[in-house]
């Protein structure tokens, strides 16, 4: 038995799909460009934060180290401080006036405090909390950016 004309089912009819739009392979477009753009910027960005952040660790660790020995040596001057006066004190107390041997301690004890401080205070001037490796290149970055767009 023939099938007619009128009774052959037809077919759905297909969209008509546009062919895609020839790519140069040679040559990235603007909108990729700007992207890699954008991306190199951040990961320069991460990268300055992280070398700023290592180096504010490295002289934290140097001021803390300072600080420790100028609270040590603040601690350990006063514990020292009370049982040596008290001990100098009564010896000289068997040659002169309690009082003068009293004043004579205070004056060495005195005297030692200022060293103290001031060995302290020498190694405290060499933290340096700007981080220099970051900032120098900050403004390498700076030039290269400028020598881009020139």
């Amino acid at each position: 038995m023939a099938i007619s004309s009128h009774e052959r089912p037809v077919a759905p009819a297909r969209p008509s799909v546009p062919p895609p739009p020839a790519t140069t392979a040679t040559e990235p477009s603007l909108g990729e460009l700007v992207g890699e753009i954008g991306q190199d910027l951040s990961q320069l960005v991460r990268d300055e934060i992280e070398l700023a952040k290592a180096e504010m660790k490295q002289e934290s660790a140097k001021a803390g180290k300072a600080f420790g020995m100028l609270g040590g040596a603040g601690y350990a001057g006063h514990v020292f401080l009370l049982f040596a006066s008290l001990t100098v004190v009564f010896a000289l107390a068997n040659v002169m006036d309690p009082a003068w041997a009293a004043l004579i301690v205070t004056a060495v004890w005195a005297v030692v405090g200022a060293v103290l401080y001031a060995k302290g205070r020498e190694r405290l001037r060499t933290v340096n909390l700007k981080p220099e490796q970051t900032v120098d290149t900050l403004k390498e970055d700076a030039r290269w950016a400028r020598h881009l767009t020139s």
